[in-house]
């Protein structure tokens, strides 16, 4: 891609409403531009991070034997109130009427539908197990939408759903996510902590969430270090319902720690919650009915930019990990009216993209500090700069973004990059 061509306006300063750093960076990146409090657009080099860490999320959980369908945004208010939610779940959900006055919901979560599917696909003990997945927009009508793309009211979730004979097998299907996760996390670069939870309005008597470790994170866990103990500080107070204060862990009585972090995910052992409620039934190997035990299995994708951006960054900007970098490579010729420079910009362009190298190239008649300001801003991982002193030599200078290491390389050595 041309910088020329790719439509990147980065910005000096973050605007004032830009709350903490992840936010003023992305905007000031152009990654996103606000349309409305809690809504925005993902502009193109924005949108580029965002699937790619769709991409890796439905790789892992497709790895995990979860089947990916796409269910609507719209839901019928009759199937909330099957299970009884509707009411609990009006400050939060946004609301729409069709021409004949039937009131729909935009869905913040798909319990209710995926129900409704089951009930009418699954009659026995042989369809079971089977999870499904998808990767959808996501509304819920924030009161106070804030720190950008993290509490937000339409983001881009992926939202799973187990669905099991009895708790034995609901215990596999929960493992076996929980790994999945870590994976998913792990190739973000991301440092997490998971943490014991309450489930709320989810339900279920067993949730986890995945804290990626910042100090902007609006939400607080308490961590001990003497029995590895971690819970989010509504499931400690719970625990420890007595005290008016947290300072011991519940389990060992040691001291603990209070951490904030940002959630990345959280899963859910639902049981027949719903089922239940909706009379999603199948029969047993013995005839008779019973109610199928469910589980559920949630990650903000969008929130993870975020995320990442908090733990990847410096004063000059952002520092992407690899794997989720809009651009693996940045060539920067500082002349653009060297006839030499840009010889040797174009041949590593094309030679990158040949090799299928996510490369952009800086085409731009601007100064070289602007340049290098927009590169460090946008941190992709690693920069070639090419100079017209150095270009009579055939030599470049390799940057690495996340150690600030620099590397004078001849363009025959440079032939044979493989990144």
């Amino acid at each position: 891609m041309r910088w020329t061509e790719s439509f990147i306006s980065t910005l000096w300063q973050a605007p004032s409403e830009a709350e903490i750093l992840s936010h003023k960076l992305m905007l000031r990146a152009g990654l996103i531009k606000k349309l409305a409090a809690g809504v925005y657009i993902f502009m193109p080099l924005g949108l580029k991070v965002l699937r790619k860490i769709e991409n890796i999320v439905r790789e892992e959980m497709n790895a995990s034997g979860a089947l990916e369908l796409l269910m609507p945004i719209l839901q019928p208010e009759e199937l909330w109130q099957e299970s009884g939610r509707w009411e609990e779940w009006s400050n939060e959900m946004m609301c729409v009427r069709d021409h004949h006055k039937r009131q729909f919901g935009l869905g913040p979560t798909h319990e209710e539908i995926v129900t409704d599917i089951i009930r009418k696909e699954i009659k026995s003990y042989k369809q079971l197990p089977v999870t499904f997945y998808q990767i959808q927009t996501k509304f819920r009508d924030e009161i106070r939408p804030r720190f950008g793309i993290i509490r937000a009211r339409e983001f881009t979730m992926k939202d799973a759903y187990s669905f099991d004979r009895d708790i034995d097998g609901l215990n596999k299907n929960y493992k076996k996510m929980r790994s999945t996760y870590c994976k998913i996390f792990d190739k973000c670069v991301l440092k997490y902590q998971i943490v014991e939870a309450e489930s709320g309005i989810m339900g279920g008597d067993v949730s986890h969430e995945f804290m990626a470790l910042a100090d902007s994170g609006e939400d607080v866990i308490v961590l001990c270090p003497s029995c590895g103990y971690s819970a989010s500080m509504e499931k400690a107070e719970v625990l420890n319902i007595k005290q008016k204060t947290i300072d011991k862990c519940p389990k060992c009585a040691g001291c603990i720690e209070i951490r904030k972090g940002i959630e990345l995910g959280h899963i859910f052992k639902l049981g027949d919650k719903y089922s239940k409620s909706m009379g999603a039934k199948f029969l047993d190997k013995d005839g008779r009915e019973k109610s199928i035990i469910m589980g559920c299995y949630g990650i903000g994708i969008s929130r993870i930019i975020a995320a990442v951006i908090e733990q990847n960054n410096d004063e000059n900007g952002i520092i992407w990990p690899e794997s989720i970098a809009p651009y693996q490579v940045e060539i920067l010729p500082l002349n653009v009216n060297d006839n030499k420079t840009m010889q040797i910009a174009e041949n590593l362009y094309e030679k990158f993209l040949s090799k299928r190298i996510e490369v952009i190239i800086d085409d731009r008649n601007e100064r070289p500090g602007i340049k290098f300001k927009d590169a460090d801003l946008i941190g992709i991982p690693i920069r070639i700069t090419i100079s017209s002193q150095k270009a009579k030599d055939n030599i470049v200078e390799i940057h690495k973004r996340d150690t600030e290491e620099n590397k004078l390389v001849d363009i025959d050595e440079l032939q044979q990059f493989r990144n």
